[in-house]
């Protein structure tokens, strides 16, 4: 058993096919015993994902709704969700300082740490951070974590 920080780039590999489907799939699969930790504002970009996809057809307005669907009924069940307070967003502004990240990246990786910081408390593994974004790979290996990139998979 493992624990993952899922930036939304690997969330949305769990309902649209591509390149790191399946191998996310599998590491959040309930049965896999593994924890996926993500952010609260994930599920924004998320939304704005698909709805891209369906802009550019890359997936339909039917195969929307159905992703939507099964996507809110495993977010409060398959993920430990972090929400968005004030010292996160210090933390982020700290991020931001530190590393060249788009805004919603800096929240992400600031989310990770704070989840970071629990679960070492805690006495528990320390996180995996998984992204499809290389900027920000390269920003949570400088602040410590073993990371992965579903795009390998």
């Amino acid at each position: 058993m493992a624990a993952y920080y899922a930036h939304s780039s690997v969330l949305v590999k769990r309902h649209v096919p591509e390149t790191g489907s399946a191998w996310f799939a599998s590491m959040a699969d309930p049965s896999s015993g593994n924890t996926v930790v993500t952010a609260r504002i994930s599920l924004a970009e998320i939304y704005s994902a698909l709805n891209r996809r369906v802009r550019e057809a890359s997936i339909t307005r039917a195969d929307y709704v159905s992703v939507i669907s099964d996507l809110n009924s495993i977010w409060s069940t398959d993920y430990e969700i972090i929400e968005l307070t004030q010292p996160l967003i210090d933390e982020t502004r700290l991020l931001c300082e530190r590393h060249p990240l788009r805004a919603y990246d800096a929240v992400q990786l600031a989310s990770t740490l704070h989840a970071q910081r629990i679960r070492l408390s805690l006495g528990l593994s320390a996180l995996v951070f998984l992204s499809a974004d290389s900027r920000l790979l390269t920003a949570a290996q400088a602040e410590g974590f073993t990371t992965d990139d579903p795009n390998l998979h």
